[in-house]
C-alpha cells in the first residue's frame, strides 16, 4: 500500500509539473522569456528549497535523463533539418563545432584562471563544459519563439548547435582524465580522432540503414511506425557510443538523413518526435532544476555573473571571429552569430561529470556552470529578435494569401 501510494504521488506531482510547464510556457512567449528557463525555474521551485520540497540530488540520474532527452533532441533537430539549406554553410558549422569550441574553453578557461583564481586544470575543465551552444535551447529559441532570422544564418545556429556538443564532451572527458591523472595527452589524441572519425562515418552509415528500415520493414500501424523510428534513434546513439564514437554527433547526422528520404506519413512522423523532444526539453530542464540548490547560488553570484558577461560578451564572440573570418563573413552577420550563443542543458549534464568522477572542487563548478546557463538562455533568448532587426539581418514575415490578394492591383 505505501508504495502504490508514493508511486501515485510521484505521478501526481509529474502531471502537475508537465501540466504546469506548458501553462506557463505560453505566458512565457507573451514576455520574451525562454521556455527552457521557465521549466529549470519550475524544478527549482519545485525542488527542496523551493515551496515543492521535493528532495533530489541524484546527479547520476540526472546525468542519464540529460542523455536520453539529448538523444532525442538531436536527432529530432536532424530530422527536421533541410540538407539542400544547411550545405551551404556546412564547413562554417564544422569550424565553429571544433576551432570555435575550443577557443571558447580557452578564453573562458584563462579567464577562470586569472581572475576567478582557479586552479589551472580545474578552470579550463569549466571553459570546457560551458563551450558548447545547446541543441534544445537553440531549436527552441529559433523555431518556436518566433524569432525570425534568414535562412542561410537560420541554418549555420542550428547546424553549430546540433554538431558542437561532441567537442565539448571530449575536453571535459579529457581535462577530467588529467586531472584525476588517468590519462595522457597522446591518448586524449587519439580519443578524440575516434570520437569524431566514427561519430560522423556510422551517423550516415546509420541513417541509410535507418531509412531503408523505415521504408521496407516498417509495420503499417503508424503508431508501431513512430515507435520504429524512436527505438532506430536510441539504438544508433547506443551502438556508436559503445564503440568509442560520439553518439550525439551520429544521431543528429543519422535524424538528418533519415530527414531527406522519401518515407510514409513523414509529416506525421516529424510531428510525433517534435512533440517528444518537447516533451524531454520539459523533463530535462524540470530534473536539472531539481538538481540546483539555490540556497548554494549566491557565493557565486559574483563569479557566475562576471564569467555570464565573459563568455556572452568575449569569448563566444571572439571564437566566432576566428574560426570564420576566412569565410569572409559580413560583419553583421558575424555580430549575430557571436549574440546566438545559447548555453542550455548540455553544460549542465557536462557539469555532472566531475561530480561522478569526484573532482575537488566539482559542487562549485556544477554552481556556476548553472549559473552563466541561466544568464545566457535569460539574456540572449528574449534579445534575438531586436539585436537581428538592429542588424539588419530579421526575415520579414511571410505575406498571408488574403494579404497577397489585398496587394493584387485591381484589373
Amino acid at each position: 500500500m505505501v508504495a502504490a501510494v508514493s508511486l501515485d504521488y510521484i505521478l501526481l506531482v509529474s502531471a502537475l509539473l508537465l501540466l504546469a510547464s506548458v501553462l506557463v510556457s505560453r505566458i512565457s512567449d507573451r514576455l520574451g522569456v525562454p521556455a527552457l528557463v521557465v521549466f529549470m525555474g519550475l524544478g527549482m521551485l519545485a525542488g527542496s528549497d523551493g515551496p515543492g520540497g521535493i528532495y533530489f540530488d541524484d546527479a547520476r540520474v540526472a546525468q542519464g535523463l540529460g542523455v536520453v532527452a539529448l538523444v532525442i533532441i538531436l536527432y529530432s533537430g536532424g530530422l527536421d533539418t533541410d540538407w539542400r539549406k544547411v550545405r551551404p554553410v556546412l564547413w562554417q558549422a564544422v569550424s565553429l563545432a571544433t576551432l570555435g569550441v575550443a577557443l571558447t574553453a580557452t578564453l573562458v578557461g584563462l579567464f577562470a584562471i586569472l581572475v576567478l583564481e582557479l586552479p589551472p586544470l580545474i578552470g579550463f575543465l569549466l571553459g570546457a563544459i560551458v563551450s558548447s551552444t545547446d541543441a534544445a535551447a537553440v531549436f527552441s529559441v529559433l523555431r518556436a519563439g518566433g524569432v525570425r532570422l534568414r535562412e542561410r544564418l537560420r541554418s549555420l545556429l542550428e547546424l553549430e548547435s546540433g554538431s558542437n556538443d561532441p567537442m565539448a564532451v571530449l575536453l571535459t572527458v579529457g581535462l577530467i582524465e588529467l586531472i584525476l591523472q588517468r590519462a595522457g595527452g597522446l591518448e586524449l589524441a587519439g580519443l578524440f580522432v575516434k570520437q569524431l572519425g566514427l561519430g560522423v562515418l556510422l551517423g550516415f552509415a546509420l541513417g541509410h540503414l535507418m531509412a531503408w528500415v523505415l521504408r521496407r520493414l516498417a509495420p503499417q500501424n503508424n503508431g508501431l511506425y513512430f515507435t520504429l523510428s524512436l527505438a532506430l534513434a536510441l539504438l544508433c546513439y547506443s551502438v556508436v557510443a559503445v564503440l568509442g564514437g560520439s553518439g550525439f554527433l551520429a544521431v543528429y547526422l543519422a535524424g538528418l538523413v533519415v530527414g531527406q528520404q522519401e518515407l510514409r506519413s513523414k509529416a506525421d512522423l516529424r510531428l510525433f518526435h517534435e512533440g517528444l523532444a518537447w516533451l524531454m526539453q520539459i523533463v530535462m530542464f524540470l530534473a536539472l532544476g531539481l538538481l540546483v540548490f539555490p540556497s548554494q547560488l549566491p557565493p557565486v553570484l559574483l563569479e557566475g555573473t562576471l564569467s555570464a558577461l565573459f563568455l556572452i560578451l568575449v569569448a563566444r564572440p571572439l571564437s566566432v571571429l576566428l574560426s570564420l573570418w576566412w569565410f569572409r563573413l559580413p560583419w553583421n552577420e558575424l555580430l549575430l552569430v557571436g549574440w546566438v550563443g545559447l548555453r542550455g542543458a548540455v553544460p549542465i549534464v557536462l557539469a555532472t561529470f566531475p561530480l561522478l568522477a569526484g573532482v575537488a572542487g566539482a559542487n562549485q563548478l556544477f554552481n556556476l556552470v548553472f549559473f552563466i546557463v541561466l544568464s545566457s538562455v535569460a539574456l540572449q533568448g528574449p534579445t534575438l529578435n531586436a539585436v537581428a532587426r538592429r542588424l539588419g539581418l530579421e526575415e520579414p514575415p511571410t505575406p498571408q494569401p488574403d494579404e497577397l490578394t489585398r496587394r493584387q492591383p485591381a484589373p
